[in-house]
């Protein structure tokens, strides 16, 4: 073989490798290490946005994924929740978890309003059949990632018409 031939066989290679590339990431494949793995088998992406966070959060209560909820803390929030799971057992925090998020019919969530470079604060109201109640949530951004740091209590909001009441 000729030094010509080699260096085409070589060019073509490496155009296949990369157009092999190209066409498994826009078919849902990612380069993880040195093998290729499915999306659906690789592990959540990081809330990109504070809103993400709270609604992966309440993804994470509703399924009684314990793991990916205290996952959504940080700090002093993080550390209290794993001290609640040990003080029960985790299919006990799961059951707490998906039972007081079965009533929540809805949550509006304010834009954040920025604090810090790598704070802000959000006003997250949830909707239930027969009410209303409001919560300001912190949240810290680590790298790409925002977690709930802290919360404040929550305030009952007035409600003019309940949730699913009947349009006349």
């Amino acid at each position: 073989m000729t030094r010509q031939r080699q260096a085409r066989a070589v060019t073509v290679a490496v155009l296949a490798a990369a157009l092999a590339v190209v066409i498994a990431q826009k078919t849902g494949w990612r380069m993880t290490g040195w093998t290729l793995s499915s999306l659906s088998t690789a592990a959540p992406q990081a809330a990109s946005t504070p809103q993400d966070a709270v609604y992966a959060m309440l993804d994470a209560a509703r399924a009684g994924d314990v793991n990916a909820y205290i996952a959504c803390y940080s700090g002093q929030m993080e550390v209290s929740l794993r001290q609640s799971v040990g003080e029960t057992t985790p299919a006990a925090f799961a059951k707490y978890l998906r039972d007081s998020n079965a009533a929540i019919k809805g949550v509006a969530i304010a834009e954040p309003q920025t604090l810090t470079d790598r704070e802000v604060k959000l006003r997250v109201e949830y909707v239930y059949q027969d009410r209303n109640e409001a919560q300001t949530v912190y949240l810290e951004k680590s790298g790409a990632k925002w977690t709930i740091a802290r919360v404040e209590g929550v305030e009952r909001v007035k409600t003019l018409v309940p949730y699913g009441t009947p349009v006349q």
